[in-house]
Order: structure tokens, then C-alpha cells, then sequence
């Protein structure tokens, strides 16, 4: 796949770490390529639930950000993209010392992108997939004021 910005990781990551829910997460990027995004989430106790598992929203809301950025990474200068619907299935409880979210593009339209994440709780260099989800996005032209 081929960015049509090559600014794309910084207009990627300066979107969405500026975006309150991002600051909340507290999460950093990791790799990013065109079509392509990794987002490393440290443990915080106030994410998981009373056993100490990742809670499931935490892990949705991860998995959409790595879709959604990974889409990001497409888009030309001057657009942005919003989640229109994802779909996220759990497929094991998510305990580590991190948890990565893994999202890439399926496919790139000019209204509409629609990427994959896999997320994976991670401890030491031990990673099991915990979720997988698709994501679509709506791609929009930022206004002019």
C-alpha cells in the first residue's frame, strides 16, 4: 500500500494521542507503515476488571484505535476518518504486562476504509491472541472554517 501523505505518521499520531479517550488509555504507537498500525497499551490496574483481566471495552477501544489508524495512514493530506461500526470478538481473557494492538487496512475506499486489528496480551516475549475485531471508517475532508 502506498500513503497518499507522507507526513502520515505524524498526522496519524498527532490525531489521535491528541483525542481525550487516547490520554485517558494512556497508549503509545508502535509501528507504523502504510495500511498499517501497532498500538502498545501498558497494564494499568484501572483498566482491567476485579480479577485483573483486561476488561473487554478496553480491549474494543484498542482495537478500533489500531483500525482506525491503520486507515489513517491512507488518507491524503487534509482528510481524517471517524468509526462508523466495529465488530469485536474476545477470543481469551487478556492478562500481561501490555497489551498490542495490531490493525491493518482489508480495504481502502475513497468515502469508506474498512481495516482488521488483532490484539494480543503480551508478557516478556509471550503473546496470545485475545481479540480480533473489523473496523469501518467513514473518510472525510477536513472543513475549512
Amino acid at each position: 500500500m502506498t500513503a497518499a501523505n507522507p507526513d502520515y505518521a505524524e498526522h496519524v499520531t498527532a490525531a489521535v494521542l491528541t483525542m481525550p479517550a487516547a490520554k485517558h488509555l494512556g497508549f503509545t504507537f508502535g509501528r507504523l507503515a502504510p495500511g498499517e498500525a501497532e498500538i502498545i497499551q501498558p497494564y494499568r490496574a484501572e483498566l482491567t476488571e476485579h480479577n485483573g483481566y483486561f476488561q473487554g471495552g478496553v480491549l474494543g477501544s484498542l482495537a478500533d484505535f489500531a483500525g482506525g489508524s491503520a486507515a489513517g495512514t491512507l488518507l491524503p493530506p487534509g482528510w481524517v476518518n471517524m468509526t462508523v461500526d466495529y465488530t469485536v470478538k474476545i477470543v481469551a481473557p487478556a492478562r500481561g504486562d501490555q497489551i498490542v494492538a495490531r490493525g491493518r487496512v482489508v480495504r481502502a475506499g475513497h468515502s469508506t476504509t474498512v481495516a482488521a486489528a488483532d490484539v494480543f496480551a503480551v508478557t516478556g516475549a509471550e503473546e496470545a491472541l485475545c481479540a480480533t475485531a473489523l473496523v469501518t471508517l467513514r473518510n472525510m475532508k477536513i472543513p475549512r472554517d
